[in-house]
């Protein structure tokens, strides 16, 4: 008997939203069905967010540890990339802090990509497009052409470990608290980098304790990011093959908490089983591995 060749199965929502329904006793009728299920898919990801349900959305970002042309400056960067597009970027310098002339906004250079681009701090506002900026230090000016996107940093749901990389050899740095990183007395003192604090804002920061004493030491961390979100019916779930299962069946358990009371109980018990399989098999299988914490894995 010939089998298919083929191991490419995948869903896209449409197909997984018609299963749901079915499983719910119930059929997809009108454009209203199919919009108010895609914004429960939407709210399952961000649930599984809150779980830390998603290990194939961890990343690894590299990122240079800029010297901020100011001394009494605090080391916080983007946890992500902020690129800004401009005229030219020759004579910018690293670290130092570029202003709009119109808009009045500031951010700090962290990198110089290329002849046309940057890579800065979180902007203190939004940047006026075409209007000129100049260089702290530099007085150095060009054009930048839009006001740069932040949807890179905002991405980020969680920092799990970093270190800092000097002349290839890496050294583990340690997570702080708020308050532990508010106690701290004197932020501005330079040395190679011991801490780190995770500010976890729209737009999320990572302070770094001590400052950095050179511009050539990396900060290395794993991020966990959002799952991308399903705005149309012909698109795929941003999911490995294992959680189709899970998803379906999670989805189904939304619907029928809206339309099916009395298949509570089944659809939550298919979905348990569902999500617990598909964590097992998403574990790292090493002594030590990243799992989601046990407290994140209930169903609500």
């Amino acid at each position: 008997m010939a089998t298919s060749g083929s191991s490419d199965f995948n869903l896209n929502a449409a197909e997984i939203v018609e299963e749901a329904f079915e499983r719910c006793g119930l059929e997809l009728r009108t454009g209203y069905d199919a919009r108010t299920a895609r914004r429960s898919l939407n709210l399952l990801f961000a649930d599984w967010a809150n779980r830390g349900v998603h290990l194939w959305k961890v990343e690894q970002v590299t990122q240079t540890l800029a010297q901020l042309s100011s001394t009494s400056a605090i080391a916080t960067y983007p946890v992500g990339t902020i690129t800004a597009t401009v005229g030219a970027s020759g004579s910018l310098s690293v670290g130092e802090t570029i202003t709009g002339g119109t808009s009045g906004t500031t951010a700090a250079i962290i990198t110089k990509p290329s002849s046309t681009t940057l890579t800065v701090t979180v902007p203190s506002g939004a940047f006026t497009a075409g209007e000129n900026i100049t260089g702290s230090s530099s007085a150095a000016t060009t054009t930048i052409s839009a006001d740069p996107s932040l949807t890179d940093v905002q991405s980020t749901v969680d920092i799990l470990s970093a270190v800092i990389r000097r002349d290839s050899v890496d050294q583990q740095i340690s997570p702080i608290g708020r308050a532990e990183y508010l106690h701290i007395p004197n932020k501005t003192s330079q040395g190679r980098a011991s801490q780190f604090f995770f500010d976890r804002q729209i737009t999320p920061t990572i302070s770094i304790w001590q400052v950095p004493e050179n511009s050539t030491d990396q900060i290395i961390y794993d991020r966990f990011i959002r799952i991308q979100d399903i705005d149309a019916s012909v698109d795929n779930a941003d999911i490995p093959f294992r959680f189709l299962p899970c998803l379906v069946s999670g989805l189904a358990y939304q619907i029928g908490l809206k339309r099916s009371p009395q298949l509570l109980p089944a659809l939550k018990a298919v979905y348990d089983e569902d999500l617990q399989n598909a964590l097992f098999e998403d574990r790292e299988k090493v002594a030590y591995s990243l799992v989601p914490s046990p407290a994140y894995l209930r169903v609500l």
